[in-house]
């Protein structure tokens, strides 16, 4: 009994001595969007139905705008995974809620996307923001729902 109440001490000790900004890690990183949607989950997980579009890149003739600026913010648990797993996996999650969105609202595209981290808006054609710490990863995106011709 006395070794395991030894043992949790020391383990309660090595916890605390790390520094708490190793927990609060938040390192930004643009990330190819390309190599994203071409990685087979993105492939599996997203709807060929659904067009999205970023940055100004260019779509289809919108028919009908059906609701602007529309804004995720997913997380995921980043822990003993490398930042760019993690921020590839939360990307997803954010497409996702955005195509199940526009899907609700009856629109085809989501176009316009940006990233849209702590209300910071950085538009590209090419890349996503995400932030990466020890355990958590983050992805927002804005965009705009429309139906396409």
């Amino acid at each position: 009994m006395k070794n395991k109440l030894v043992a949790v001490s020391l383990v309660c000790v090595a916890l605390l001595s790390v520094s708490p900004a190793a927990f609060s890690r938040d390192t930004k990183h643009m990330m190819s969007i390309d190599e994203a949607m071409a990685s087979a989950d993105f492939q599996e997980k997203l709807d060929p139905s659904i067009q999205f579009t970023f940055g100004d890149q260019h779509h289809g003739a919108v028919e009908s705008r059906i609701l602007s600026d529309i804004v995720t913010n997913k997380k995921t648990n980043a822990f003993m995974k490398s930042d760019e797993e993690a921020c590839r996996w939360v990307f997803l999650s954010a497409l996702l809620a955005l195509q199940d969105r526009a899907k609700s609202e009856g629109g085809n595209a989501i176009i316009n996307i940006k990233s849209y981290y702590k209300k910071n808006e950085v538009s590209s054609n090419t890349d996503f923001e995400c932030h990466a710490g020890a355990v958590i990863a983050g992805v927002a995106l804005k965009g705009d729902i429309v139906k396409i011709k």
